[in-house]
């Protein structure tokens, strides 16, 4: 099934999630794992001062010291000559151990003309959460974690940004909080979230399989990125049945016919265990896959598409004060979502967030 829903008005949306989204029974994870997170290299890229130590806690519950990741070096632009600033990194978000954990940039993808936001996250620095849409993406709650971000969560948080397709169409399955919502599926490109923050990205049964540390799954069609470079279906002429229906090009109404080069999120994993995430209007799914690539990814996937669902959101609040909508930014200006999209009670899908960890 095609992601036709996504191009709906939110309240059909939420219609359609109630008669669609229904729960499977708790299970209990099984234990077997092909390949963990990305380990941490040397590299010259760093930037961060080598005696930055903070905690990690790992599911032992017994904190260990980390350094930060080595911080991403600048992107070289796909054409000349290139806007002034294209690829240079940027600082985003709140200091985490004193250091920056979010970079921003943005980047013409191939053929384009419009630019793409990046985002590298170092996730030595930050921990991962799957929050579940109540009713729509996946539905079946109530879940401990949903929309909107508590005041607990929200003194930590740093960063936040959409989900994937809704179930019927994401062609994968969905776990978290110790509940198998929709059954995983081989091959599916997954993200993993460990009880200890980190997270994968990969094919499930290949890359990534279920073990006792996996606190969620997120599944949305078939890898983007694999080995660092775009996958095979990336460039497939069969887009729309690959990866996602689209809106029109001046609407998002059922029945109009959609166009190839449309808002679309990526999300990818690097070598040294950077979680990189991409958005963009007019991207075609190899274009998203390039400039994955481009950011260093080896194993990537599409998220959600279409104008109304992408976001990416940062958060600098005073000192002591917990992030909120009035101290968040968007990486886009132009995104129909914001800083105020995980604070609010009605946002029914899923999303992720980013948040500083502890530090001792």
């Amino acid at each position: 099934m095609r992601t036709r829903l996504s191009r709906l008005a939110p309240a059909v949306i939420v219609g359609l999630a109630l008669t669609s989204c229904t729960a499977g029974p708790p299970t209990s994870p099984v234990a077997t794992r092909a390949s963990g997170p990305a380990t941490a290299t040397t590299s010259a890229r760093a930037r961060h001062p080598a005696a930055a130590q903070h905690t990690v806690p790992p599911a032992s519950g017994r904190p260990v010291p980390v350094a930060p990741l080595p911080g991403p070096v600048a992107l070289i632009p796909f054409g000349s000559p290139a806007p002034a600033g294209q690829g240079v990194w940027h600082p985003a978000g709140r200091l985490v151990a004193g250091v920056p954990a979010v970079y921003e940039t943005t980047l013409v993808p191939p053929g384009g003309t419009q630019p793409a936001g990046i985002a590298w996250m170092d996730t030595h620095l930050l921990s991962a959460r799957l929050y579940s849409g109540s009713l729509s993406t996946p539905g079946g709650g109530p879940y401990r974690y949903t929309a909107p971000v508590a005041l607990a969560q929200a003194r930590t948080l740093v960063a936040a940004f959409n989900g994937g397709f809704q179930m019927d169409t994401s062609r994968g399955g969905y776990y978290t909080e110790r509940r198998m919502i929709y059954p995983l599926r081989t091959g599916a490109a997954s993200l993993v979230i460990y009880a200890d923050g980190t997270v994968d990205i990969g094919a499930w049964g290949r890359d990534l399989t279920m073990t006792p540390q996996v606190v969620s799954v997120r599944q949305n069609l078939t890898p983007l990125v694999a080995g660092g470079r775009p996958t095979r279906l990336a460039a497939t002429r069969h887009w729309l049945q690959e990866w996602g229906d689209t809106c029109s090009a001046t609407s998002c109404g059922q029945g109009l016919p959609g166009v190839e080069h449309q808002w679309r999120t990526g999300l990818g994993v690097t070598a040294d265990g950077a979680l990189v995430y991409v958005y963009g209007p007019g991207l075609n799914p190899l274009q998203l896959a390039q400039l994955l690539v481009r950011a260093g990814v080896v194993r990537g996937m599409e998220f959600d598409i279409n104008p109304y669902w992408p976001f990416f959101v940062t958060y600098v609040p005073p000192a002591g004060a917990p992030a909120s909508p009035s101290n968040g930014s968007s990486l886009l200006a132009s995104t129909m979502q914001g800083p105020t999209t995980v604070f609010e009670a009605s946002w029914d899908r899923d999303f992720i967030t980013m948040s500083a960890r502890p530090v001792r």
